[in-house]
């Protein structure tokens, strides 16, 4: 169990995209991404706060993995707006991001915009990681989740993401099973994220055990698999120090 729990910890996007986040909410995540045990495997906030998150780790001689959010929490089809906000974000220093894909038109049957905006935040960002957050609660049926994990991996997305935690349906192990066979299927290389909703160890260990029986124990690591949460870490810790 402990080991488990330990996996846990280091695969998780420690996360904070709140209107009320303020300087000491944020430097209060940052500390909780810092355990004895190990340290997440990247911190998400608002763009306006990377630079904050930026001094907190050079401070402590931490090269944490710095992520944040674009074309969030709606996922418009302005392309312009995403790429500046993807500018931005990296300009300020940001390792990591995570856009959210145009999925009402994807809905409405449009697919060319979703993957324009795709593949152009895909060009903008080089070698930064890109996760692409698909929003599988709103898509609902299988064909549109296929659809909009397809479009993602085919334009170069690092990850597929689940869901941006700010729709009444998140993250789901059905949505996360076709993502994952999608991945499967797929002979480009992508990682996965769970993200929304997932809040204690026995959540994330579900996911877990679902993408070790898709995809095989040895694909699951912080470079192919992760968890976007908030309070995930303070649960799992106390199955660590049991």
């Amino acid at each position: 169990m402990q080991n488990t729990a330990k996996q846990i910890l280091e695969l998780i996007d420690l996360t904070s995209l709140n209107d009320s986040d303020n300087k000491n909410t944020i430097l209060s995540l940052c500390n909780k991404s810092i355990t004895p045990i190990g340290n997440v495997a990247a911190v998400c906030i608002y763009s306006h706060w990377i630079t904050t998150v930026r001094e907190f780790f050079a401070q402590k001689m931490l090269n944490l993995p710095i992520a944040t959010v674009v074309n969030f929490p709606h996922g418009s089809i302005d392309l312009d707006r995403a790429s500046l906000e993807t500018d931005l974000a990296l300009e300020r220093g940001a390792d990591e991001i995570d856009l959210v894909l145009p999925y009402h038109a994807l809905i409405d049957g449009d697919t060319k915009i979703a993957k324009s905006m795709v593949d152009k935040v895909r060009r903008i960002c080089g070698n930064k990681i890109l996760k692409v957050i698909i929003e599988s609660g709103e898509l609902s049926k299988h064909h549109l989740i296929e659809t909009a994990s397809l479009i993602a991996i085919d334009s170069g997305a690092d990850f597929l993401k689940t869901s941006t935690g700010k729709v009444k349906v998140n993250a789901t192990l059905e949505a996360a099973e076709i993502m994952l066979n999608t991945i499967k299927s797929n002979n480009k290389k992508c990682g996965f994220k769970a993200s929304g909703g997932i809040k204690t160890y026995g959540d994330a260990k579900k996911y877990l055990g679902l993408a070790v029986k898709i995809m095989g124990e040895d694909w699951v690591s912080r470079n192919t698999f992760r968890f976007g949460a908030s309070s995930l870490v303070d649960d799992v810790l106390r199955y660590i120090t049991i």
